[in-house]
């Protein structure tokens, strides 16, 4: 092990709390003992209703899709080397309990129950680690609680898997893994009766109670500031809210108003974080296909008492907010015109597993139409495209002498990061102006701090950057969505959208400028071909110009 693999694992150990080390030196200490349950009895009757966003991953229980690898599985292949950890996550997730029309294949159901069960004996395997056993524990309970019938050996399996759930809870990684063990024990111990089903009810309360207040900032974004895990954390709240008024447990009715502000908070910041074209920006580790979409959630919130947000109205010409605790703005400056920029920081300082290097970089829709993206996420993992979509290079901002803004490692890993400062938000009628800078290029040798101002306008934004510090070179970066298509003339890249208008990007101060080819990944497993516009500037500034017209 290298000097600077040894003071990057220094940098990110020192940003663990207590708690995670204990957790982490405990769990490597002891192993898992399951003992398994025989018989368990149920605590009360559910009626569970919810509507539904997964799509069916199998449709014969023996071929699975998951992040766009399909993959058959025989009663040996639960846990077989050829697929990735996360795909096989997926498998023992058993979302497809309430995938989409799933009521209407109970044979393929029950099937699936039966299949995991016999396959996965306690305690090893992917299945038995804490966090499938999480979403398979919920997935489990809502289709039981839509059975006429079960058979007993289901919830002893569900009782066992509680048992092994409960001694393994993640304290050692927190976050939203913590958040799924808590949600899992709440459902769990609603659904089963018995003294093990009062703890298990008890701690996943006791573990919400603290969880929530702590990972849904009070702008409404959740802390790990990835917009995907915001609206799968959402779904969750909507699944306990949804819990509480079914069941008849007055632990769980005194939570519903503060579980109820929660969603509402958090479906006012999703709507803020929305392209025009309904779907999540790419900051962080983010994706389609993965988490509920907002048209979702806010069809489950309406289904719920108290959830559903009242439209937002906006003030002027422009609707510009600053999310002040999660660090994001959003520009609507109307017509399917809208701008979304990162002025966070990577995430809590405790886990930033989901972050990417991207700090003051930001996203633009025009006509409805998203131009410029960030790279997106394809896969999890510890390879180099992983590395590469974490870096600053992958991101639409400026990366100075190949480094990244913060140093993003291994495949979840972040050691010295960028902390950034808003320096002015000035929202006015017709014009908005946001300046930022960030300290993550300050480690390097020469004492970097790069800073960043916006300047909107109709039809026009103007950025400027700028470089202070001893570096060789700096490169700013526009990452240009695949169905648009730039062309250089002139000095200019101009790109005309049918119908719709003209978009003209222009540099001043650069040394140079080129269309280069690239890669988008707005799905896990997805990779499409785009290309990115870079400037290259050594003299420590740039402007970039971006113009638009209704007509080409």
């Amino acid at each position: 092990m290298g000097l600077k693999h040894i003071g990057r694992l220094a940098s990110t150990l020192r940003y663990l709390t207590a708690e995670q080390v204990i957790y982490r030196l405990y769990y490597r200490a002891r192993s898992l003992r399951v003992e398994p349950v025989d018989e368990a009895a149920l605590r009360s009757s559910i009626v569970w209703a919810s509507p539904g966003f997964v799509q069916p991953s199998t449709t014969d229980g023996t071929e699975f899709s998951f992040l766009g690898t399909k993959g058959r599985i025989d009663d040996s292949g639960w846990n077989a080397a050829q697929y990735s950890k996360l795909w096989l996550y997926n498998l023992h997730y058993l979302d497809d309990l309430n995938a989409v029309g799933i009521d209407e294949q109970n044979v393929l159901a029950r099937a699936l129950v039966n299949r995991w069960i016999e396959a996965n004996p306690p305690p090893s395997g992917n299945g038995w680690e804490p966090y499938p056993l999480s979403l398979r524990i919920v997935n489990l309970v809502k289709w039981f609680a839509r059975q006429e019938a079960l058979e007993r050996h289901w919830l002893a399996s569900l009782a066992t898997q509680m048992q092994a759930l409960a001694k393994q809870v993640e304290y050692h990684i927190l976050g939203n893994h913590l958040f799924a063990n808590a949600k899992a024990l709440v459902f769990g111990g609603s659904y089963l009766a018995g003294p093990d089903a009062d703890r298990w009810l008890a701690n996943g309360l006791k573990i919400l109670d603290r969880e929530v207040k702590e990972q849904f900032l009070e702008d409404g974004a959740h802390f790990e500031l990835s917009p995907m895990y915001h609206a799968t954390l959402l779904w969750d709240m909507c699944d306990l809210v949804n819990l509480a008024e079914r069941v008849d447990l007055p632990e769980l009715k005194v939570r519903l108003p503060r579980w109820r502000a929660t969603v509402v908070q958090g479906l006012r910041w999703l709507r803020s974080m929305q392209h025009p074209d309904g779907g999540v920006p790419f900051f962080n580790d983010a994706a389609f296909g993965i988490a509920p979409t907002l048209s979702d959630l806010e069809v489950y919130a309406s289904r719920l008492k108290g959830c559903l947000p009242f439209p937002d109205v906006g003030e002027g010409s422009f609707d510009a907010r600053y999310h002040a605790q999660s660090g994001y703005a959003s520009i609507d400056l109307g017509a399917g015109n809208k701008a979304l920029l990162d002025l966070a920081r990577v995430g809590p300082n405790y886990q930033p597993g989901h972050a990417h290097a991207d700090t003051l970089s930001f996203e633009l829709s025009l006509f409805g139409q998203r131009i410029f993206v960030n790279s997106g996420t394809s896969q999890y993992g510890d390879d180099a495209e992983r590395h590469r979509q974490r870096s600053t290079s992958a991101h639409n901002t400026v990366e100075v002498d190949g480094e990244s803004s913060s140093e993003v490692w291994s495949g979840f890993r972040v050691a010295r990061r960028a902390y950034p400062v808003l320096e002015l938000f000035d929202d006015q009628s017709d014009k908005v102006l946001i300046r930022a800078r960030h300290t993550g290029y300050l480690r390097l040798k020469g004492k970097v701090l790069h800073r960043r101002e916006w300047s909107f306008e109709s039809g026009h934004i103007q950025v400027l950057d700028k470089v202070e510090g001893e570096h060789e070179v700096a490169v700013a970066r526009l990452y240009v969505h695949p169905d648009i298509r730039f062309t250089q003339e002139q000095g200019r890249f101009i790109a005309r959208l049918g119908g719709e208008g003209c978009v003209t990007v222009e540099f001043k101060g650069g040394e140079s400028s080129r269309l280069v080819r690239s890669t988008w990944h707005p799905e896990f497993g997805a990779s499409i071909e785009n290309h990115c516009i870079e400037s290259i500037f050594r003299n420590g500034a740039l402007v970039t110009h971006i113009y638009w017209s209704a007509s080409a």
